[in-house]
């Protein structure tokens, strides 16, 4: 199902969201494989298999199977132009597996409540730089109740990670998953308590 339609919030006039469940996310695929292949073009013109669509769609309906996941996407006009989602870190995640070192003594402990791991974020080129990803962002992540949110940025993804900082986030460790052809990455991580009391005291 789909909990209907949101003003932006931020990013040009005409910007709505939906937010989605798994399954109504699923029903989707056609337009989440559009928005990939129209936003990372020049990492699938790459040829590393990691970046490929078919991986990128095989990652997608692994993630989208959890009960967990929870997906927005934003529509410019109709259009669908960009989509963020992640899932709620259970007790016996994997997610850590391949951490270098944790920060601090309980930093991947999970509880089932504590972390919602944020896996994609992206907008497709040619609405770049109006401030779509913050506002897709900000969306994906104003619903949820966790404590804290992660992410993974690839180290010489400079762009991003100079977002992910501006909006708040902190890099605080390294990590390679085990996925197939998978990178190392940083990991980033944001506190959504101290973001949901502002919201309550404003």
């Amino acid at each position: 199902m789909s909990t209907g339609d949101m003003s932006a919030t931020g990013g040009p006039d005409g910007l709505h969201f939906r937010r989605y469940s798994p399954p109504a996310a699923r029903t989707l695929r056609e337009s989440v494989r559009t928005i990939y292949t129209a936003s990372y073009v020049d990492a699938i013109a790459s040829g590393h298999s990691f970046d490929s669509v078919e991986a990128f769609m095989s990652r997608f309906d692994a993630y989208s199977a959890s009960p967990e996941f929870d997906m927005v996407m934003a529509y410019h006009d109709g259009r669908p132009v960009a989509q963020a989602w992640g899932w709620r870190l259970r007790e016996e995640t994997r997610w850590w597996d391949g951490l270098h070192s944790a920060p601090e003594p309980d930093f991947t402990r999970e509880d089932g409540h504590r972390t919602f791991a944020l896996s994609e974020i992206m907008v497709v080129q040619d609405c770049g730089g109006q401030g779509i990803a913050h506002a897709t962002h900000d969306e994906l992540l104003a619903a949820r109740t966790e404590e804290r949110a992660v992410l993974l940025v690839e180290p010489d993804n400079t762009v991003a990670r100079r977002a992910y900082l501006h909006w708040g986030w902190r890099a605080i460790a390294r990590l390679r998953p085990n996925w197939n052809d998978a990178p190392q990455f940083e990991v980033f991580v944001k506190d959504l308590s101290r973001d949901m009391s502002r919201r309550q005291s404003s």
